[in-house]
């Protein structure tokens, strides 16, 4: 049994492991860099501990320090959070090394899903259908332009080892990957420490439907639904939702089983995600897997009734998935919306004091939060604030709850993306249920540069 968890990680997400540890009366120790010393992560736990400078790599990326943290504060077991070194197989697998649970999958899991042609090469055994891509081998600009005749234009590029959105550029022509190959690579580099790009074919207006996994280290698997995480700027979700509003009943039945045959396929353990993009005819593509806790975990948990926390730490501890209990659910919908500190036109972000910091009381949404009034908000990092999520014993119930409360919130001394987030929740396309990953970009970003 895990006595005291280190997250090796900051903001809302290191408060929402806490909190289930508390529950399970686990200790546990947060991690902290110059720029969150004052944070609200370093008080909820039961110890806190400096890490490095403000930069990631000097504190939230420095395995030695965390490592070392570990071991001074009798930490017997670490989750990564999302993020930073939640994906990286060197840290699992030093974590293991040093004699200390990961709380997460293995190396080798890792290195396989984490590589995007030794994930497809998976996928394609597994009888699961791939979107057509290729690695590049170098950076060369002649190799790349190649690559993407090849596959043909409109085409995304990526890194290879990423995920969460970061560094993914579309192309269209020559011109434009040339002009922006570098920024893609030095992307890459800072924020994955690989400068491997992995080229894929665009798949045009597509929605973005991701299943939820769980395997526990007897062999068994489970699917425990699907989220529909379609709404995003610069390929980053900022809402989503469970479960996927207008998907047939065959195509959700098929996604679930891709999704269950790509995790037995691997072995995977504990909770992870399969994504999907899912084109106007149904056709369901593998885009890729995230071998660690989604952001947007907590709309499954609010329509199942589990605490995925509570399972990746009991996987870890070696219980099955059948000794696993759920909780009684009375809500058929969840919506979570993420909150970010920057401009809701540009959305470039907006650093500053955190003057005030209000949300009403209501009983169908739940807070997920890593700031407080009167915090600075640095740049150092993602410039997610918060996610509120809402319930309801329908979508329209859940659609509605969230946009009362968003719309009573009082935020002051930062720009946030809160009106953008009501201008989608309130627009019909959305309120159809029918958005796909091109909404952002057609009814937002279009409409804004039609104004100016």
């Amino acid at each position: 049994m895990i006595k005291k968890l280190l997250v090796a990680n900051r903001g809302e997400i290191a408060v929402r492991i806490f909190k289930t540890c508390e529950k399970l009366g686990i200790k546990t120790v947060a991690v902290f860099s110059d720029a969150d010393e004052a944070s609200v992560h370093t008080r909820a736990a039961d110890e806190a501990r400096w890490v490095g400078g403000s930069r990631v790599k000097e504190s939230y990326l420095n395995m030695d320090k965390i490592l070392e943290v570990a071991k001074e504060t009798g930490a017997d077991a670490i989750h990564p959070g999302y993020g930073f070194l939640s994906e990286n197989p060197e840290f699992s697998k030093r974590v293991k090394e040093a004699g200390i649970t990961f709380i997460g999958p293995n190396e080798e899991i890792m290195e396989t899903m984490g590589n995007k042609i030794a994930a497809r090469e998976a996928m394609v055994k597994a009888d699961v259908p791939v979107v057509p891509g290729k690695n590049l081998v170098s950076a060369d600009e002649k190799e790349a332009a190649a690559v993407c005749e090849e596959i043909g234009y409109p085409v995304m590029i990526k890194a290879a080892s990423g995920g969460g959105g970061i560094g993914m550029q579309r192309v269209d022509h020559k011109d434009e990957l040339i002009k922006v190959l570098p920024s893609v690579i030095k992307k890459a580099e800072t924020f994955f420490g690989s400068a491997e790009l992995y080229v894929e074919k665009f798949i045009e207006n597509p929605r973005h439907i991701e299943a939820q996994v769980v395997g526990d280290t007897f062999g068994n698997v489970q699917c425990l639904g699907e989220r529909d995480c379609s709404i995003q700027r610069r390929n980053q979700k900022i809402i989503e939702e469970a479960p996927a509003a207008n998907l047939s009943e065959e195509t959700r039945k098929s996604l679930f089983a891709y999704a269950e045959k790509a995790a037995k396929e691997i072995g995977y353990t504990n909770v992870g995600t399969i994504e999907f993009l899912v084109d106007e005819q149904e056709n369901i593509y593998f885009l890729e897997m995230n071998t660690r806790l989604q952001v947007e975990h907590p709309v499954t948990e609010e329509v199942t009734g589990i605490d995925l926390v509570e399972w990746q730490i009991r996987i870890a501890e070696e219980k099955r998935i059948s000794e696993l209990k759920e909780r009684n659910v009375s809500y058929e919908h969840a919506i979570e919306v993420r909150i970010y500190a920057e401009d809701p036109v540009t959305f470039f972000p907006s650093p500053g004091k955190l003057k005030r910091w209000s949300f009403p009381d209501m009983d169908q949404i739940r807070y997920d939060s890593g700031v407080e009034e009167g915090i600075q908000v640095t740049p150092f990092y993602d410039p997610m604030l918060a996610k509120v999520i809402a319930k309801g014993h329908s979508r329209s119930d859940a659609v509605e709850q969230l946009a009362v409360c968003l719309e009573k919130a009082e935020v002051e001394g930062i720009k946030t993306n809160i009106p953008m987030l009501l201008e989608t929740l309130q627009h019909d396309v959305f309120k159809k249920g029918n958005a796909t990953t091109q909404f952002v970009q057609k009814y937002v970003i279009e409409k804004n540069r039609t104004q100016v």
